[in-house]
């Protein structure tokens, strides 16, 4: 079943001590146009954010929003510059000497003090496992959001079924109607002949030719085949399951060539008004189509 391009979906878990949401929202687009918002910190992560989205879409404009509470994950290094305390070591050392004070000791508390001999940091992230994760939530996230396209695609597809029986109806109203114009152009013929030529014989023979000639003129057996075929093969592609969007569209702009052919080749008002109602249909299913993957 076809898919629409709108949709939203959303995910959360916990995954290494890290809260992470997902958000992926989309709406009409000619091509696929990604876009990721998330913590700069975590920018490692967008081409990897990329190939899931387009693994799970094909078309429209994406956007993907991540937010990432790591607070619990952060574990602090705390290092010893070792250098910088000797030297203050030593530096007290010879201070207690010039206070007289031989036997001076040093203590750990008195050498932390100092500024720059304890340095805490930040454990590194291990990218490849925060990657992993992110995706994971992502994909949790685009699974909610392709079903919530799939419940649009099958509206989107019951209403354009809808639109091809409406066309196939008025496509058996012009098959039905079409004959029928060839006789009374016949008719019309012999009697504006008789009345022309008043008492004179009216050659039958001559009659006919110019109703054939006019019935090769507006025949429109051709465009009417091809209207059916395009109807056929647009319900084919309301149970594909592949991106069908713009391959409808295609063949969307095919039945209105055929609509237009049809009325540019008859003069008569009834199918004239069949003509009108079929590109209003075609209309119609062209705006449908565009929200189609």
């Amino acid at each position: 079943m076809i898919k629409s391009m709108t949709g939203y979906g959303r995910a959360r878990a916990m995954l290494h001590l890290r809260d992470i949401t997902v958000e992926v929202r989309s709406v009409n687009n000619r091509y696929l146009d990604c876009t990721v918002k998330m913590p700069r910190m975590y920018a490692f992560a967008e081409d990897a954010i990329k190939q899931c989205v387009q693994q799970a879409v094909s078309r429209g404009k994406v956007d993907v929003y991540i937010t990432v509470d790591a607070s619990a994950a952060d574990v602090a290094k705390v290092t010893v510059n070792r250098e910088l305390a000797g030297q203050y070591a030593a530096a007290l050392r010879e201070l207690a000497q010039v206070c007289g004070q031989e036997t001076y000791s040093v203590s750990p508390e008195t050498l932390s003090r100092f500024p720059d001999v304890l340095t805490v940091t930040k454990a590194d992230e291990d990218l490849e496992t925060v990657s992993a994760d992110l995706c994971t939530v992502l994909r949790e996230a685009l699974d909610a959001y392709n079903a919530m396209r799939a419940v649009e695609g099958k509206k989107l597809a019951e209403d354009i079924s809808h639109r091809l029986d409406v066309i196939l109806d008025n496509t058996a109203r012009v098959e039905q109607r079409s004959p029928e114009t060839v006789a009374e152009y016949r008719a019309k013929l012999t009697a504006r002949m008789q009345e022309v030529l008043q008492s004179a014989t009216v050659d039958p023979q001559r009659i006919l030719t110019e109703a054939a000639i006019y019935a090769d003129k507006v025949a429109v057996d051709e465009e009417t085949v091809r209207l059916r075929s395009h109807v056929a093969q647009l319900r084919t592609m309301l149970e594909s399951d592949e991106p069908m969007g713009r391959k409808m569209d295609f063949l969307i702009q095919e039945v209105n060539r055929e609509s237009n052919t049809i009325g540019s080749k008859c003069s008569d008002v009834a199918i004239a008004k069949v003509v009108v109602d079929l590109k209003a249909e075609v209309e119609k299913m062209r705006e449908q189509v565009q929200n189609v993957e």
